[in-house]
């Protein structure tokens, strides 16, 4: 069955309800689990592990980056650019937030406090990939990879785990400043 990938202006048409995502008092809205290749679990509970990244995630088993132990991704572009809810994990993301993740907003380095959890956001861009675009599109790989998709890191942002902990569906997220 094919699936009617978003056209580049419905794509921008979302940017402004992006933009109004929370700065402060952010929230874990989708939590995903990829035990094996293809496959995605919603939990409404996991361990993040400063080894592991997400405990039990296939990402976490093989060899990888540190700086890439986790993704997070702007719920409210991840409901625009999958279409429906059922289309969301497929992005392979794990964390999904409504929460500003722009590059302003969260820089390289910013600690991010998540559930019981502390994330640290790494330099290492979360860039699209082929199964990106199989999934949501040529329009959506190329606005992702745009000046305002990587102004507001639409694709994600890569995490490693400072200190493990416990998140959970509804915790929030914010970003530790000093």
């Amino acid at each position: 069955m094919s699936v009617a990938h978003l056209e580049l202006a419905a794509l921008e048409n979302g940017v402004a309800g992006v933009r109004r995502s929370p700065k402060d008092d952010g929230r874990v809205e989708l939590i995903i689990r990829r035990p094996a290749e293809g496959e995605r679990e919603l939990l409404d509970e996991a361990t993040l592990d400063t080894e592991d990244g997400l405990v039990g995630d296939r990402w976490g088993l093989g060899s990888r980056h540190k700086s890439a132990q986790l993704t997070l991704k702007n719920a409210r572009f991840a409901a625009i650019v999958a279409g429906s809810p059922d289309r969301v994990p497929l992005a392979g993301d794990q964390l999904y937030v409504d929460f500003d993740l722009s590059a302003e907003h969260v820089p390289p380095g910013t600690r991010l406090a998540v559930g019981s959890a502390v994330l640290e956001v790494s330099p290492e861009p979360h860039t699209p990939c082929r199964k990106f675009r199989d999934r949501y599109g040529q329009d959506a790989l190329r606005f992702v990879a745009s000046p305002v998709g990587k102004e507001l890191n639409l694709r994600g942002i890569n995490a490693h785990v400072l200190a493990g902990g416990v998140v959970r569906v509804g915790d929030p997220i914010s970003a530790l400043f000093d």
